[in-house]
């Protein structure tokens, strides 16, 4: 059993909401062999409010998390990243930096619920949906047998995950 920590960065445009979703609730999971990031192309610069009411909701942390720039993690001094998972389809299409160390790259599309119009029930809904959407897909991600799984098979597997999720939605 490899004792290596993996570093995933969750890529959003505005990195409010299902970026921020994802890190807190790797980080949780992850048990220590996962270390989770956020970061945006273009963010905002602030949480999400509902973002923070789900995490809190679910008993997660929200201590410390914020939006920033994926130029963070594009520097000489930033961890290597061993993923990066897209989680929104514009961060897909933007011109992202070229990543120390080669990262295994995929992308988890899900429906961004900071765009939900409606009632506050509404809206909750549709972050309790992206949490869970994310749970499902981090949990099938951690279960992954990284040490005995080569490169293109990681990144095979990790691309279904993806996939198959989103089928259940």
């Amino acid at each position: 059993m490899s004792d290596k920590v993996f570093n995933v960065l969750f890529l959003c445009t505005c990195n409010t909401a299902r970026s921020l979703l994802a890190e807190a609730q790797l980080n949780a999971l992850g048990k220590g062999r996962f270390r989770a990031f956020s970061a945006g192309s273009f963010p905002i610069g602030k949480v999400n409010p509902n973002a923070i009411d789900f995490l809190q909701h679910i008993g997660l942390p929200t201590d410390g998390l914020r939006s920033k720039s994926w130029d963070e993690f594009a520097t000489p001094d930033a961890p290597v990243m061993d993923f990066i998972l897209t989680i929104c389809d514009d961060a897909v299409e933007d011109q992202s930096p070229i990543w120390p160390g080669h990262p295994i790259v995929a992308h988890w599309g899900v429906a961004d619920p900071g765009k939900v119009k409606g009632s506050a029930e509404e809206k909750h809904r549709a972050f309790m949906n992206a949490g869970s959407n994310l749970r499902k897909r981090i949990e099938l991600f951690i279960s992954l047998p990284t040490s005995s799984l080569d490169r293109m098979s990681l990144k095979y597997h990790i691309n279904e995950i993806g996939k198959s999720v989103c089928e259940l939605e």
